[in-house]
């Protein structure tokens, strides 16, 4: 079984985010990770190789720094890794991230695509389903479940009530949440050995990229303007010295909140 394991290096969760001024873009100059999301769907893809053997093979968009993100998947245990990298992607929106990873997996031979529910910086969750519509591909997404019986997929997606059972052919496209399971941490054998493993390079030019469908010049949406948000006050605290409650009635009615 072959499964291609679609990842995005985001800015770390830990770090403070700012646009920049000049484009309206995320600056990506802080210290940037594997998205933690894409954690769980690498380490699903991997328990599925485990039981029905096969490859997993990375693929990430992004630029030469992503080569971060895609060593932490292969140190985790993916076989091998495609990086489509190119200073024309810069700036693509949803539908043009989801145009560019169409092409490159048109190039790989695949059972089954494997997403993150979101990425922790763009936050839309769409492109996986931009990625199905445009190979014609089934879309499974915020699966809590995959199961693979032969030829079809057996999955449970997550909804506000509890979970709803689907079952379709493959090869297929899939979106997993967070708590799918628990993604392996790397070792130190891992690590080594990550090193070792293929990237193959892509540009937008192997790929035959349309170039009106990619960048910023291509975008069909853009940010505009944007604020920093005002720091958060400290609230008002009340203490107690018999008479808390009324304070608080005080408080309350002063608010126009009573």
């Amino acid at each position: 079984m072959n499964i291609v394991v679609c990842v995005k290096q985001v800015v770390d969760t830990e770090a403070e985010k700012r646009l920049d001024p000049e484009s309206w873009r995320l600056d990506r100059s802080v210290d940037c990770v594997l998205n933690p999301y894409d954690e769980y769907a690498v380490e699903e893809a991997l328990l599925l190789k485990e039981a029905h053997e096969g490859e997993v093979t990375v693929l990430c968009m992004g630029p030469e720094e992503a080569d971060d993100a895609i060593r932490k998947a292969l140190a985790m245990g993916a076989d091998s890794a495609v990086h489509v990298s190119d200073a024309a992607l810069a700036g693509s929106d949803v539908m043009g991230t989801a145009y560019a990873l169409a092409e490159a997996l048109k190039t790989l031979q695949f059972d089954l695509v494997i997403f993150g529910n979101r990425s922790t910086d763009g936050e839309t969750g769409c492109v996986p389903a931009a990625v199905a519509e445009l190979l014609g591909l089934p879309l499974l997404s915020s699966l809590a479940k995959v199961e693979v019986d032969g030829s079809s997929l057996a999955v449970h997606r997550e909804t506000e009530l509890g979970y709803v059972a689907y079952e379709c052919p493959l090869p297929a496209v899939v979106s997993v949440i967070k708590g799918i399971n628990e993604p392996r941490y790397p070792t130190m054998k891992g690590i080594l050995g990550a090193k070792r493993k293929p990237v193959d390079v892509k540009d937008a030019a192997s790929l035959g990229l349309d170039g009106a469908r990619i960048g910023l010049a291509g975008a069909a949406t853009r940010v505009i303007t944007a604020r920093v948000a005002e720091a958060r006050k400290a609230g008002v605290k009340i203490e107690d010295e018999g008479d808390g409650a009324k304070k608080i009635a005080d408080f309350l009615a002063s608010e126009k909140l009573v």
